[in-house]
């Protein structure tokens, strides 16, 4: 018993809860314990480490500074060589003006301080906030995208170190940053930051920089000025004013924004400042660097391609080598510097324009130039988009036809006024259309009609995927229409971007890669790029690309829209102009003039025009200008390289293109109711040839093929209705080779009324004849009138068809005899008026008006419905009904006593119903 209770006690519930209690609470408190042991080292080695750290930092940054107290690193010059590996110009020349403090006028202080480093004032050289945010930044983005610096680690970067974001970079450059802030005053530094950085175009320096780009001093800046160069240097090829005006406007608000969050500048200053547009021909003065276009480019490029910037591609110490050709490069500048080669504006807005040569057989830039005065502009046009016109037909039509395998330079389009739905294109050759022409003819003149026609019939989408392997990237939807046939592009191109294409067209239907940089090196000879060409990828067929070169030759050829460009070498290229495209402006005069074309060895682009168009400023030639200045550069580059020929690719065949028929005549035979067509056989040794005859009614649009088939040289066509008038051509076509020429000269014709079967004749008072011959009686034999011998009217007979009477029937009677017949119309005179009509007789038929005159005559006055014309007036006043040879308005039948003669009216000269 007495162990009872002691178990019971043991195992009773309370004892298992409490040592449970006891149990967590001294694991509590030995977790505790552990845990401040722990953080009070860890505090205590983290405060030792950043004392060391900050001591190693400011030791660094020290000794950096001690190092070179007397030795701030001075840019070296880089050096540009041409194709030959001939120093062509330094790129280097300093243009760097210091300011003191007391003259950097506060708000361009502001303006930098607000855009580059808001806790300027705060901060030792080192921002922790905008760091933290930069790293955060950077891990989000999984790469060094953000800088956190501030204006003091930038100075640092500007002074010792180079661009590069390694940890190892930033950690030297928060050091000397550190010791910059430890030796300098704010204001010191300030001052060193806004003459040391580079503001692109060759300036260092803030002081510079107001002279390059607004050509005033400090104090004279306004507002939106300031801001415009604040927001330079973050990239200054990106937004200078002179070569990016758009950019740099974004920047710049960008810059205001900032100003005005930070409260250093008021709403109303704001929004008058962002306002202004940048004018560089007000501001910017001439730079007088050699070459400077292609300079200009070939530094872009290599930023594109190494990752260096501007200042350090300059002011590196670097060797570039480029494909520069001087002598092409020569050239071309001198004629543009020739104000002779273009129009006169009626302003201070001259014509501008942009040149461009490739050698397409391996890519290389020769020259460029971006405009007229470019050392004053500095905005390259070879990279500014503008409407392409004629010169994107071979991109977007006949190039995509070709390839496909359907059509050839001698297939036969249609050059015919044609609607496609609200679209309605017009040739620009006086709106004169051809019919049926050969796609080398139609290139050749540049005709819209038919290049759109071609684009309707292979479809829009591989006039798309052909311009997209060469370099186009058209708007998807919104370029998806008919108007791409006719370079109506809702972006535009470049001439970089033609030059790209065109290329492809010389060179086999390869792709060509354009550049101009061969290789760089550094101060010390090591390479630091090396032009490494793509592979070529075969773009269209080799036959394409011969098919497209041959045709093209003819642009420069008699009768071509650029023979202004024919060289003593062979050429081929395409003309193109865009109109003005002003809404409800009625001018001829253009927008955008264009030649590309090329040779065996160059391909080259040409492109005029005004930087801002408006009705004052259109160019009134055309196409012609562009062409003429592509052969004045390219005869004088070329002087003295081999003439070398286009050479075809093996395998394709070329038929020969079988001339128009000469000669062609229609002439209607009234014996035998048919028209008589006849032609003369194309010239040339061609077998097998049968012909096409194509017709049109008046009123119809298409010419549709009524004879096929034809071995003979004539052919009489028995499908015509009286009344009706006639177009006509014919084709030469050979079956075998599936080849149709264009089409013979057009001929028309009207065929004449068809005439009723004439009543016995009356005893009226009709006037006879007065031909030569003995004049009808009324019995029905003819008289001396008539189309035949002698007379006027159609047939023979007393100048009408029947004897006596002078109109249509017999004269004397009106069309059934009845008591006093109507008076007789009037004789034919000879001059191709045709007689009069017959009046009416009391049973009151309607005279005819009179028969329409031979073709090639004229007809006589057509009526205008004020008198009784086109038939006889009928008795008791009712009106009468004749069938005139006009379209005037139907006049109102002659009024006359019962049994009264009414009078005949005069023919008219088309169809129409008379009164």
């Amino acid at each position: 018993m007495a162990d009872g209770p002691r178990n019971k006690s043991k195992n009773a519930p309370g004892a298992q809860t409490n040592r449970k209690k006891n149990t967590k609470k001294g694991k509590k408190r030995f977790t505790v314990r552990k845990l401040a042991v722990w953080l009070f080292f860890t505090a205590a080695v983290a405060v030792i480490c950043g004392i060391i750290g900050y001591l190693l930092v400011i030791l660094n940054g020290q000794r950096i500074l001690s190092e070179n107290a007397n030795k701030f690193e001075l840019p070296e010059t880089s050096i540009i060589y041409d194709t030959n590996g001939k120093e062509v110009t330094k790129l280097f020349v300093e243009n760097r003006e210091n300011v003191e403090f007391k003259d950097i006028p506060k708000q361009l202080q502001e303006a930098f301080i607000a855009t580059e480093d808001r806790r300027f004032e705060e901060h030792s050289g080192i921002d922790l906030w905008s760091i933290g945010r930069a790293l955060v930044k950077d891990v989000v983005s999984r790469s060094a995208a953000e800088g956190g610096s501030t204006i003091t680690q930038q100075l640092a970067k500007n002074l010792f170190l180079s661009q590069d974001k390694t940890l190892f970079r930033k950690a030297t450059e928060a050091s000397i940053a550190v010791a910059l802030e430890n030796r300098y005053s704010k204001d010191e530094i300030l001052t060193m930051y806004l003459n040391r950085i580079y503001f692109g175009k060759g300036a260092y320096g803030v002081k510079a920089a107001a002279k390059v780009y607004f050509n005033t001093s400090l104090d004279q800046l306004k507002l939106w000025q300031i801001a415009t160069l604040a927001g330079i240097p973050r990239a200054p090829s990106t937004y200078n004013p002179i070569d990016n005006p758009e950019k740099s406007m974004e920047r710049r608000a960008v810059v205001l924004k900032l100003m005005l969050d930070q409260g250093y500048i008021t709403q109303q200053e704001y929004e008058q400042a962002k306002a202004q547009v940048y004018d560089a021909d007000m501001f910017s003065k001439p730079n007088t660097q050699v070459y400077a276009s292609f300079v200009d480019f070939a530094v872009n490029e290599a930023e594109e391609r190494t990752g260096l910037s501007e200042e350090q591609l300059r002011a590196g110490g670097y060797k570039i080598y480029t494909t520069l050709n001087t002598k092409a490069q020569s050239v071309m500048e001198k004629e543009f510097a020739d104000d002779k080669n273009f129009e006169k504006s009626v302003d201070n807005q001259q014509v501008q324009g942009a040149m461009i040569i490739v050698d397409h057989r391996d890519g290389n830039i020769q020259a460029l130039v971006g405009g007229r005065d470019y050392q004053k502009k500095g905005l390259d046009r070879v990279l500014v988009p503008r409407q392409p016109g004629s010169g994107f037909k071979p991109v977007t039509v006949y190039g995509p036809a070709i390839d496909t395998g359907d059509w050839y330079p001698w297939s036969i389009v249609q050059d015919t006024k044609t609607c496609y739905g609200s679209y309605c294109p017009s040739d620009s050759n006086a709106n004169k259309y051809l019919g049926p022409i050969t796609i080398r003819q139609s290139i050749k003149e540049s005709r819209n009609a038919s290049a759109v026609w071609l684009l309707n019939q292979i479809g829009i989408t591989k006039g798309l995927d052909f311009a997209d392997r060469l370099g186009f990237k058209l708007d998807k939807k919104n370029d998806r229409n008919l108007a791409i046939a006719l370079g109506g592009l809702t972006q535009g191109v470049t001439p970089l971007q033609m030059v790209t294409a065109y290329s492809a067209f010389a060179n086999g239907g390869k792709s060509v890669d354009p550049h101009s940089i061969v290789k760089i090196t550094d101060s010390q000879g090591r390479s630091v790029y090396q032009y490494d060409p793509p592979a070529p990828k075969q773009l269209m067929k080799p036959s394409t690309a011969w098919y497209m070169t041959d045709i093209m030759q003819g642009v420069v050829e008699k009768g071509g829209t650029g023979t202004q460009a024919r060289i003593d070498r062979p050429v081929a290229g395409k003309t193109g102009t865009t109109q003005h495209g002003i809404p409800n402006f009625h001018s001829s005069y253009n927008r955008d003039a264009w030649f590309s074309g090329f040779t065996p060895e160059w391909t080259a682009v040409v492109w005029m025009g005004y930087d801002k168009t408006d009705k004052q400023h259109l160019l009134k030639k055309s196409s012609s200008q562009s062409a003429a200045m592509w052969g004045k550069v390219m005869e004088e580059a070329m002087k003295g390289m081999p003439v070398e020929s286009f050479k075809k690719p093996a395998g394709v065949q070329d038929k020969q293109p079988i001339p128009a028929v000469t000669d062609f005549s229609a002439v209607y035979d009234e014996a035998s109711k048919a028209v008589k067509l006849s032609w003369t056989p194309p010239e040339g040794n061609f077998n097998n040839l049968t012909y096409r005859v194509y017709r049109k009614e008046a009123g119809e649009t298409e010419f549709t093929r009524v004879l096929d088939a034809l071995s003979a040289t004539g052919v009489d066509d028995m499908s015509v209705a009286p009344g009706m008038t006639y177009e006509y051509y014919v084709t030469a076509y050979d079956a075998q080779d599936d080849v149709e020429s264009a089409s013979s000269q057009h001929a028309g014709l009207t065929i004449p009324a068809e005439q009723l079967n004439p009543p016995p004749p009356g005893d009226g008072t009709g006037v006879p004849g007065d031909g030569t011959g003995v004049p009808g009686d009324g019995s029905g034999v003819p008289g001396d009138g008539g189309q035949l011998p002698n007379g006027d009217g159609q047939q023979p007979g007393g100048d009408g068809q029947q004897p006596d009477g002078g109109g249509l029937f017999p004269g004397g009677d009106g069309q059934p005899p009845g008591d006093n017949g109507g008076q007789g119309g009037q004789p034919g005179d000879g001059t191709g008026q045709p007689g009069g009509d017959g009046g009416g007789g009391s049973a009151g038929g309607s005279g005819d008006g009179g028969s329409p005159p031979p073709p090639g005559q004229n007809g006589g006055t057509p009526n205008d419905g004020s008198v009784p014309q086109n038939g006889g007036g009928a008795p008791n006043g009712s009106t009468g009904t004749g069938n005139g040879f006009s379209s005037g308005t139907s006049g109102t039948g002659g009024s006359g006593t019962t049994n009264g003669p009414g009078t005949g009216g005069a023919g008219g000269i088309t169809f129409g119903t008379g009164g």
